[in-house]
């Protein structure tokens, strides 16, 4: 009973969030499709954090309509009138449909510390619970992902997480390569490792349309995860690429850029046996320098693993941190509880 006394008051109080911004005049509905521009209108106010806002058209069109391609995304937004002052972005993963993920929040200056995101939440945490979920991850859901987390940076959300019950269970980093300046270390030319390379009996070259069969098998065999389709979201696309290595007319080594964010590099990975060689040196700048052709100042090396390869590689460093959180929902809590 104490069990499903909590679960009720949770309830309960997600109501009252969203009877609270009732009173402000404030309702809160599903998205469809005629709505993202003004999402990305919104966006383009409410991240706060310049380097968001001015990708949020790429990020809208990544989290809302390609994801829906594979999964299922939920779209909320917060109005007052016509007018949508809070949106929300949420998705069930693919693979773990137990999951599900927050993969967007924002809300409009003038209706910050109203619960206008607090209610978006409470209504996104009963949706993904309809469709099955049991948990909820204020956390990236590759391939289709803005951020690992919530930027550290982005406080009142931090703050709103906890407030909300969510815990957290992980950090995450991403590291910035200038490109600011042809000196840079991340635009260091790579003609003569290719030579070196060449000599070994490997081959770099940019990735086509063509290659994607053999690359997703490649990285899906070697590495698992989603960089398979992560890469299919980089070869071909505008504002995104790809080059790989190839010995005897086999990859050995891939990198990649713009899968999800024109600005943000990534994934790139070596086959065991050909590591250490220099390759992922020579892809990895390469990448730089395509993201430098395409007008960016800098790229952000997302969700990083092998933080001394970047800053030898490309003299990155680490400049953006992220909490993931994590939240069992009131039903999942109370079956486990009860057993």
């Amino acid at each position: 009973m104490e069990q499903e006394r909590t679960a009720a008051d949770r309830e309960s109080t997600a109501a009252d969030r969203e009877g609270s911004i009732a009173d402000q005049g404030i309702t809160v509905a599903a998205l469809g499709p005629q709505a993202l521009p003004a999402v990305v209108d919104l966006c383009r106010r409410a991240l706060d954090l310049p380097e968001d806002a001015a990708e949020a058209a790429a990020l809208v069109e990544t989290l809302h309509s390609r994801a829906a391609a594979d999964r299922t995304v939920l779209g909320l937004g917060a109005y007052r009138g016509a007018e949508l002052v809070g949106v929300l972005i949420a998705s069930l993963a693919a693979h773990e449909p137990g999951s599900g993920h927050v993969d967007l929040v924002a809300v409009a200056p003038q209706a910050r510390r109203r619960g206008v995101g607090r209610a978006l939440l409470g209504r996104a945490e009963r949706a993904l619970a309809e469709r099955g979920a049991t948990e909820v991850l204020l956390a990236g859901n590759p391939p289709y992902y803005a951020w690992p987390g919530i930027d550290v940076r982005y406080t009142p959300a931090v703050c709103a997480a906890l407030a909300l019950g969510y815990a957290q269970d992980r950090t995450a980093w991403n590291m910035t390569a200038d490109l600011s300046y042809d000196e840079s270390p991340a635009l260091r030319g790579t003609e003569a490792a290719e030579r070196r390379l060449a000599d070994g009996g490997v081959t770099v070259r940019r990735a086509e349309p063509a290659d994607l069969p053999a690359l997703t098998a490649f990285a899906r065999v070697t590495f698992g995860g989603s960089w398979d389709a992560e890469l299919a979201g980089s070869v071909g696309r505008p504002a995104a690429g790809a080059h790989l290595a190839e010995r005897d007319g086999r990859i050995v080594g891939f990198a990649a850029w713009g899968s999800s964010r024109p600005s943000w590099f990534g994934p790139m990975g070596t086959a065991p046996e050909a590591a250490g060689g220099g390759i992922g040196g020579v892809l990895l700048r390469r990448c730089l320098r395509d993201q430098r052709d395409a007008g960016m100042r800098s790229a952000q090396i997302g969700w990083v693993g092998p933080v001394p390869f970047y800053s030898g590689s490309a003299g990155a460093r680490i400049e953006r941190v992220f909490f993931l959180y994590r939240k069992v929902l009131p039903t999942a809590r109370t079956g486990r509880e009860s057993e």
